[in-house]
């Protein structure tokens, strides 16, 4: 299956041909394959080096919720209803209140803040959690949307409201650095419309990535909560007046969509592209010809591998039994970022071919030069790799659509021709109304009102009435 014949299935086949998840027997959930856990895993060391920096400390919660926690504060439930799973009974016996599995963990976290928090001296309050979460999807996508899925939450409580907003800016920033200089995926910052915020949140803030097939993928948000749950919770300080108040409270998180969104950026025909500061193999060695009649080839790309792999480089050696085709391929599928082959006249030569995942060429490097043409390539490779992303994302934007109809017509050309509806920008009247015609005629979602604002539109693309925002619109996943 091509990418451009049926974008959705190619990422399915792609995923599970290369080894990243497996379907389990529970309808929705998936399983991770070591190279799919490991790329999580690389997101976690790189953001858990943030929150070292910011002083914020991992902890754990239970998974299990009670009910009555949710009831606590009606937007959360509201919100979240339909999607929770409950253990009712364990063995025989009925729970003398139904316990939820967590989709999020405000209201537990919220229950502990008010025991742990008593005086302006214990604030900033600062925590995050690697963890589980479930939200029963109707509609699931292996990484963008399964039943079970894996995420960071952060949750912090301050003593006034300027302190939580800085907090919250300062994480969406960090979201947006971790995607593009980290993973080379480009993305759009700025605040959700009022139908898009989370369930409690005073506001909502988002990074949104664009797919190669032109849908949005909502890559990361920050919430800036208010004092909704420490009102709930009863999170409240003494300050520095000598009065009981409340705090106000921020969470935040990035999920394994993450994951999803990495492949649906960079991969290609072939397979898997991965920058490598995130792929689970940067570098692959594998022996070419007949180099089983001489022992010095596999000789020498080991001691490359012992050579890069002290250097803190992820290399694997391939010396199987398959044909030199057929490993290609194989590692092209995985997305490993350079192939290094060796063959007696390469032996013979002192060089290697070397062959980088996303250029079409092949290149022969001496064995003396080699250890520095790697680095260097590796390190070349994740800014390209953005660069790329960010040319393709502006040239699938569109900043001259003014009515429905425009939209309508945009969507018609583009079946047409072939070509990704992309992210339009459009005015917007700031009613739910309208973004629900949008949906409805469109199946366009909001996907934020941008901080950096190309165009400023003044008038609504279905009303035409005075906009009172410039807004992205795209299908998303």
């Amino acid at each position: 299956m091509t990418q451009k014949n049926d974008f959705t299935e190619w990422y399915i086949q792609t995923i599970q041909k290369a080894e990243l998840m497996a379907y389990s027997p529970v309808k929705g959930s998936i399983i991770f394959r070591p190279d799919g856990f490991e790329l999580w895993e690389h997101i976690q060391e790189e953001f858990n080096l943030f929150l070292k920096a910011e002083g914020i400390r991992n902890a754990y919660f239970p998974m299990l919720i009670p009910q009555s926690f949710f009831m606590k504060e009606a937007d959360h439930i509201e919100g979240f209803a339909p999607e929770l799973p409950w253990v009712t009974e364990v063995g025989n016996e009925k729970l003398e209140e139904p316990l939820a599995l967590r989709p999020t963990s405000e209201t537990m976290i919220g229950s502990a803040f008010s025991d742990w928090i008593n005086s302006y001296r214990d604030l900033p309050y600062e925590i995050n959690q690697w963890a589980n979460v479930f939200r029963w999807e109707k509609k699931t996508l292996p990484f963008l949307r399964t039943s079970e899925f894996l995420w960071q939450e952060g949750h912090t409580a301050h003593e006034g409201e300027e302190d939580a907003r800085k907090r919250t800016m300062r994480v969406l920033d960090e979201y947006a650095r971790l995607c593009e200089e980290f993973l080379a995926i480009p993305v759009y910052k700025g605040q959700k419309t009022p139908s898009e915020r989370f369930a409690g949140a005073v506001d909502t803030y988002s990074i949104e990535a664009m797919m190669k097939d032109g849908k949005a993928v909502q890559a990361g948000t920050s919430h800036y909560m208010g004092t909704k749950f420490a009102e709930a919770f009863d999170i409240t300080y003494l300050s520095k007046e000598n009065k009981h108040v409340h705090a106000h409270t921020t969470s935040w998180g990035v999920s394994t969509r993450l994951l999803g969104a990495l492949i649906m950026t960079h991969g290609d025909e072939n397979g898997l592209v991965f920058p490598p500061t995130i792929a689970p193999t940067q570098v692959v060695l594998m022996p070419v010809g007949p180099w089983k009649k001489n022992p010095a080839i596999v000789e020498k790309l080991t001691a490359l591998q012992a050579s890069f792999k002290a250097k803190g480089i992820r290399v694997r050696l391939d010396d199987s039994d398959n044909s030199p085709g057929f490993k290609f391929n194989e590692w092209e599928l995985k997305g490993a970022c350079l192939r290094i082959e060796c063959g007696p006249r390469d032996l013979e030569n002192e060089q290697v071919m070397v062959k980088i995942r996303d250029i079409s060429e092949k290149q022969a490097i001496p064995f003396d030069e080699l250890e520095q043409y790697v680095d260097e390539a590796l390190a070349a490779m994740t800014p390209r790799l953005l660069a790329a992303a960010k040319e393709r994302n502006h040239d699938n934007e569109y900043l001259d659509i003014d009515t429905l109809d425009d939209l309508k017509a945009h969507i018609d050309t583009c079946q047409k021709e072939d070509k990704v509806t992309g992210f339009v920008l459009i005015g917007w009247d700031g009613t739910e109304e309208t973004e629900a015609k949008i949906k409805e005629e469109t199946g366009f979602t909001t996907r934020n009102i941008p901080f950096d604002v190309p165009v400023e539109k003044t008038v609504d693309i279905v009303s035409g009435k005075p906009a009172k925002h410039t807004v992205w619109i795209a299908r998303a996943y």
